[in-house]
């Protein structure tokens, strides 16, 4: 089976539970086969963690989930070693971050201490628990929440955190149509907590893992591509609107992302049109606006548009 007829049957396999997400979804599998996690922003009862638990079992990995709170504590979701009577030695308890998909809910509810113990996760695909290196299993990706509007009892995530994000995916409203569809499918028996009932069949296997990355590793990008995203990143560090341009490690993400969503549409090269699709869900959380901007009533996608319509398109 090809990629582009992969993709096609997560879709299809995704409709029978998500509605009304494509494009969400679009970024959501761009971002776990390039290797990346997710930051999901949005408001509650958006299908959040119904998107991640579908995920999950699309590529038939186990799922956890981490209710942030302001009493989590990072051996919360790490682990800690726990003391045997009977055998007189130390065990490892594992936390729930050893698992393959894992929904960080509400991430900026927990202090930042507590948000940190993702961090090593994130990057290095690895816990540090009393000195001892644990490694992840692959894959695992983090699909982290956080709800825009309300900041009460919340901690912003820190730039350093929302850098390992690969994307920033906002989920908004649903259409109207849209809701009417999912009012349809709980009207006839639809039960978001009874995936089991949907016929929901697995697509990708973790043994697939290595012939898809090497399919996305194999695609082609010419020169003219890879000044085109210098040439963005370097127009957000000096664009007047922005006190904070995306730093290189946005420039390998947006070149991940643009080679991942080239194969899935099933080229083996990069156009500017790849590039242009994902910029915004890389570029986001990583760009800080002027307050003179805010007022203005810019946001960050609003300035990414700006910028990518005054770059030269590679021919």
């Amino acid at each position: 089976m090809s990629l582009v007829e992969l993709f096609a049957k997560l879709r299809s396999e995704a409709s029978k539970v998500v509605v009304g997400q494509e494009e969400v979804f679009t970024q959501v599998v761009v971002a776990f086969l390039a290797g990346g996690h997710v930051l999901l922003e949005g408001v509650p009862g958006t299908a959040k963690t119904l998107l991640a638990k579908t995920l999950a079992r699309l590529i038939h990995t186990d799922f956890g989930r981490i209710q942030f709170t302001a009493d989590l504590m990072p051996s919360d979701i790490v682990g800690t070693q726990v003391f045997e009577l009977d055998a007189g030695r130390f065990h490892l308890k594992r936390g729930p971050v050893f698992t393959n998909i894992l929904l960080a809910d509400e991430i900026n509810r927990a202090p930042a201490k507590t948000q940190s113990a993702l961090l090593e996760a994130m990057e290095e695909r690895q816990v540090t628990i009393d000195g001892t290196r644990h490694p992840l299993d692959d894959p695992f990706m983090v699909l982290a929440t956080q709800n825009p509007i309300e900041y009460e009892g919340t901690y912003s995530l820190p730039e350093a955190q929302l850098d390992r994000f690969l994307f920033k995916i906002i989920v908004d409203y649903p259409p109207a149509t849209v809701e009417e569809e999912v009012l349809r499918r709980y009207h006839q028996g639809f039960n978001a907590h009874d995936l089991d009932a949907t016929g929901l069949v697995p697509v990708i296997r973790p043994s697939d893992l290595p012939a898809i990355r090497a399919t996305i590793h194999n695609t082609t990008v010419e020169d003219g591509i890879l000044r085109y995203i210098t040439a963005l990143a370097t127009a957000t560090r000096r664009s007047p609107d922005l006190i904070l341009g995306g730093s290189p490690r946005a420039s390998i993400a947006l070149l991940l992302a643009s080679k991942t969503y080239a194969a899935l549409q099933g080229r083996d090269y990069v156009t500017p049109d790849d590039v242009k699709a994902v910029a915004p869900p890389v570029f986001r959380h990583r760009i800080i606006l002027r307050p003179e901007a805010e007022i203005e009533g810019l946001n960050a996608d609003a300035i990414l548009r700006r910028l990518l319509a005054g770059l030269e398109v590679p021919r």
